[in-house]
């Protein structure tokens, strides 16, 4: 799997993305084959966030491959390889989500949640700041999650709910989220592919980090 590795943005492609690109250019099905089963799977999930079913989302996925085939020849290598595959899938994902919901533009989404008030933690489990020890200090701090059994976590009633949480989350945190989280994909190849600002970006990955961390925690009480 070395030979799938990508490079990173905004970098000269390295050896091992190379040699790919020149297998791929020449009509090798098997490098072809291992680049569609590598990056099949994340690319349903993230296609999963744009549209409405299972079914639509695998056809923007197969959509994605062709467009990976007719377009090959023309990459030129300005980000890596992943990214450039995402970025086709998200351009697909998004029309056919405006097409069929009649949505409005992801980037339009992203600036309704980042306009939304939103509070990562209660407020109510900070000290006050009159308070004559510990200001603004946690009252109520958050449970250590590394103390509990791994089997909590692995747990498939858990990993359920974290599913769950992770679906229900508003459209560009949920994008954010998997890309980041799911998929790996770090912070620069993710602002390539939605086409935000790396701030705009943080502060949606926090803000869908610490929903489904709340619901972890709750869920994790004694």
């Amino acid at each position: 799997m070395s030979a799938l590795r990508p490079a990173r943005d905004g970098g000269e492609p390295d050896g091992s993305e190379r040699r790919l690109l020149d297998q791929l250019r020449s009509g090798d099905e098997r490098a072809f084959d291992r680049l569609v089963s590598l990056h099949s799977p994340g690319l349903l999930r993230v296609a999963r966030t744009f549209v409405s079913t299972q079914a639509v989302a695998e056809e923007v996925v197969q959509e994605t491959w062709l467009g990976v085939l007719r377009g090959i020849d023309r990459f030129e290598g300005r980000s890596s390889l992943r990214t450039w595959i995402y970025r086709i899938l998200t351009n697909r994902a998004r029309t056919r989500g405006v097409v069929e919901h009649r949505t409005v533009p992801f980037a339009t989404l992203a600036a309704r949640e980042l306009g939304e008030g939103f509070t990562a933690v209660d407020p109510e489990r900070f000290l006050p700041a009159d308070h004559d020890r510990w200001p603004h200090h946690w009252a109520a701090p958050p449970r250590r999650w590394d103390t509990s059994p791994e089997a909590a976590l692995s747990h498939a009633e858990t990993l359920r709910l974290v599913q769950t949480e992770i679906a229900a989350l508003p459209p560009a945190q949920r994008a954010v989220l998997t890309m980041r989280d799911l998929e790996g994909l770090d912070s620069d190849e993710v602002c390539a592919i939605l086409e935000l600002t790396a701030g705009n970006q943080r502060v949606l990955l926090h803000r869908g980090r610490s929903k489904i961390r709340s619901a972890l925690e709750a869920h994790l009480a004694p």
